[in-house]
């Protein structure tokens, strides 16, 4: 119990400071990296090989959102989305943790960079892999297919699916007005009001770019102090050949609620990427989209409706 509560403690200063832990070399900053039972699993044939004597031919992987780690995605009672699935499918379930405090592009890579070392060095041979984000999880999952996309990346081609939990496809508008208000203290012409506008923006890249969901560097570079959405239509589409499906939540039954609301962090209509995600299909169509009334952020990643959506659009491989 205390291990975890350390592990959460860390992930939650990652989430904020991650990037200048990195930059300074503090030993505090978390790596792109396997996780299983709470240990690191080392991406290579020895590593994998030991720690999944069970591997099957399909496998998931859970990708956690910022400020987490990949105890988020745990029931109160035990057991998780992974395991679930392991159990009734028998998909093996592989879990990652990373720095959320670093760009979203960044980590993008460095996933890209972890799921070829996992393809390559997977003890069987793998026939399907089956991606799942949480948060700001589901954005790394975009901006690694992008960047895989751009190369001939031994991973993507096992790709046939992608669920996307809660992620804020169309950003999020409180690190946009948080933007905004941080500009405007440190316009003050007040040392005491510029400081709290300073500390404020010393808020991690990662959390930044929740703002307009950046998945690319050259969307960062075009950041806004604005709180509308930067690009109403998002850069990077969905790629095609991928089957993509959305789990999206609000706090209330009430739909006029619920469109303000949404889960209490992303809107409703970020989380089911409306107007702003450039599809190189028609639409998603309204069966790969989950809306969960009654439901908070924190709430969909361990929710047992939502893994009857995940299992359903998991039984049928790929």
């Amino acid at each position: 119990m205390m291990g975890a509560r350390l592990d959460q403690s860390i992930a939650i200063l990652n989430g904020l400071l991650g990037d200048y832990l990195q930059r300074e070399g503090n030993g505090l900053a978390l790596q792109m990296e396997l996780r299983r039972d709470g240990k690191r699993v080392e991406a290579s044939q020895t590593g994998l090989a030991a720690a999944y004597a069970d591997a099957t031919p399909r496998a998931v992987v859970f990708v956690h959102g910022v400020m987490c780690d990949e105890g988020i995605w745990r029931f109160p009672d035990g057991g998780d989305y992974g395991q679930r699935l392991q159990r009734d499918l028998g998909i093996t379930p592989l879990y990652v943790r990373y720095n959320s405090g670093l760009s979203i592009a960044d980590n993008g890579e460095a996933l890209d960079a972890l799921l070829d070392s996992l393809v390559a060095c997977y003890p069987i041979p793998l026939h399907e892999l089956i991606l799942v984000g949480f948060s700001m999880g589901g954005l790394l999952v975009r901006s690694a297919c992008h960047h895989a996309s751009m190369r001939e990346s031994l991973w993507l081609p096992q790709v046939k699916r992608a669920i996307y939990v809660g992620t804020p496809h169309a950003g999020a508008p409180a690190e946009r007005w948080g933007r905004l208000a941080t500009r405007v203290l440190r316009s003050i012409p007040d040392p005491y009001t510029r400081l709290i506008g300073q500390i404020a923006d010393l808020r991690s890249a990662g959390v930044k770019d929740l703002g307009d969901a950046d998945l690319r560097h050259e969307d960062r570079a075009s950041t806004s102090n604005r709180m509308s959405l930067r690009d109403r239509r998002h850069p990077v589409p969905l790629l095609p050949g991928i089957e993509h499906s959305l789990i999206a939540g609000s706090l209330s039954v009430e739909p006029a609620v619920a469109s303000l609301l949404g889960d209490g962090i992303v809107p409703l209509t970020s989380a089911q990427g409306c107007g702003a995600i450039a599809l190189s299909q028609d639409d998603i169509s309204a069966a790969h989209v989950c809306v969960l009334a009654g439901r908070s952020h924190l709430d969909l990643a361990h929710d047992d409706e939502a893994y009857v959506f995940i299992r359903t659009w998991c039984e049928e491989e790929r």
